[in-house]
């Protein structure tokens, strides 16, 4: 039975669901006239089915690789503006491409891989996987603080202009109060603590502790799901491999 329209998926996420490549490597091996669907030669964003049998001719799928990096402070992960620098620029990325993003000023744990299926697993809040930071803010790390923090924060939801928004003053538009889920809190001394998140909201932790009227002074991301930066050094990165990346692979639902 033909599979419906509403469940037919572009052809590039169906190669890269496959291991053939991402998306974009997928696009390249269509303009290059190497995918064939049901035998005829495929076109950019063409949709198939169950039923449809997807060849890519010439080619195999190509070998994944998982790298875990420190990224520095004072780099975009990608796309800079003028005068910016990102982590392209002083790290071999090697065919690799960030997994999400952190901002300019913050630092720590960056997923790096050529696996386009992980991007949606990982960063699609509906699967809530646990991202953990360590913060150091400009006040005192109270109990009471902590405790508002776990139990979720209101803070400014972005919405289009045309929807009634106004211009933020971080050039953002505000919109209705978001509250944030509930996260994990652990003080570490009077200024600084860990917080461990299953969503990521633009700019979140910051603006969780601006609506609570606190600063962050500086954020590094310590984990994300199994993986831990640990001792790994600044702009240095390193394989994730054997039993952890079974771990993380399995908990992605990317294999049995």
């Amino acid at each position: 039975m033909p599979v419906p329209p509403d469940n037919r998926i572009r052809i590039n996420k169906c190669l890269a669901d496959k291991g053939f490549a991402t998306r974009k490597g997928a696009d390249a091996l269509i303009e290059a006239g190497k995918v064939f669907v049901n035998g005829t030669r495929a076109v950019l964003g063409q949709k198939v089915g169950l039923e449809d049998k997807v060849e890519v001719r010439g080619d195999k799928p190509q070998s994944y690789r998982y790298v875990a990096y420190n990224k520095p402070a004072g780099y975009v992960t990608h796309s800079p503006m003028e005068g910016e620098k990102e982590i392209g620029d002083v790290f071999n990325m090697d065919g690799l491409f960030p997994v999400g993003r952190l901002d300019k000023n913050s630092e720590g744990l960056l997923i790096l891989t050529n696996d386009g299926r992980v991007t949606d697993r990982l960063l699609n809040p509906k699967y809530d996987h646990e991202k953990e930071y360590a913060v150091k803010i400009s006040t005192t790390v109270s109990p009471s603080f902590a405790k508002k923090l776990e139990s979720g924060v209101n803070i400014n939801s972005p919405t289009p202009p045309a929807r009634g928004g106004v211009p933020s003053p971080r050039g953002g538009v505000v919109g209705e109060k978001y509250l944030t889920k509930p996260c994990k809190v652990n003080l570490v001394d009077a200024h600084h603590f860990t917080i461990a998140l299953t969503e990521g909201k633009k700019h979140q932790i910051k603006r969780m502790t601006e609506a609570l009227g606190v600063s962050v002074v500086s954020l590094k991301r310590l984990r994300v799901m199994n993986i831990k930066l640990g001792n790994l050094k600044s702009n240095t990165g390193r394989e994730i491999a054997d039993k952890e990346l079974q771990t993380f692979l399995k908990s992605l639902g990317l294999t049995s």
